[in-house]
């Protein structure tokens, strides 16, 4: 995911609002949407594009062009009806990545099999540490596990496809080490290097972030 991708924040609470300028403030093309219009005012000096709308409400969801949006974030943990509906919504609409904050773990599993592509905690990462993951470039996630290494969830990029690990040598390429492939929420760290890689695939690996830059 990267700055050329348009996003759209539902809930400018302290997380949604951090979330959205930090997009806004490199450049991303963002829609925030707030039912509260004092809330709404109040950011929209930073954040360029804000709606004070209901986005449970379908035709509303429509009206804000967020079919045409590649990642919505649901900040609205607190609410979970809410966030039930807007998953709903968007992936109806055929948004292709819906990620939402949850207050809890019970209600992240709800989440996930209403069709949330990804649920977060919000006392695992912030608003600003989100907002740097979908910035950076064809990764889905980053976890720095210290200065030297870091954790990396990638999407199997198109010219990947159909090839298996040992033709395309990654390693040497990249110098990243393979740990996983993630595929239908399934995680295989037994990995075969002759299977044939699908879009449906992610891979999580390990590297060091200096050497990142050759992944973007």
């Amino acid at each position: 995911m990267s700055k050329n991708r348009s996003y759209a924040v539902f809930g400018l609470g302290r997380y949604g609002r951090a979330l959205a300028r930090e997009l806004a403030a490199n450049g991303a093309e963002v829609i925030a949407v707030d039912m509260d219009e004092e809330i709404v005012n109040s950011v929209a000096g930073e954040i360029p594009y804000c709606k004070c709308a209901d986005v449970t409400d379908g035709e509303v969801i429509k009206r804000l062009g967020i079919a045409n949006v590649d990642v919505v974030i649901i900040t609205m943990a607190t609410h979970l009806e809410a966030s039930v509906m807007a998953t709903m919504l968007c992936k109806e609409i055929g948004v292709p990545t819906v990620i939402a904050k949850c207050a809890s773990e019970m209600n992240c599993r709800i989440l996930k099999r209403i069709g949330a592509d990804r649920v977060v905690l919000p006392e695992s990462e912030s608003g600003i540490r989100m907002a740097k993951n979908l910035l950076s470039s064809g990764f889905v996630d980053i976890i720095e596990l210290s200065k030297d290494v870091s954790m990396i969830e990638l999407d199997v990029r198109p010219e990947w496809e159909g090839k298996n690990l040992i033709e395309l040598n990654l390693r040497k390429k990249y110098s990243i080490n393979i740990v996983a492939v993630v595929e239908d929420g399934n995680v295989s760290a037994n990995i075969d290097p002759e299977q044939s890689l699908r879009g449906s695939m992610k891979l999580i690996v390990m590297a060091n972030p200096a050497r990142l830059e050759k992944l973007r």
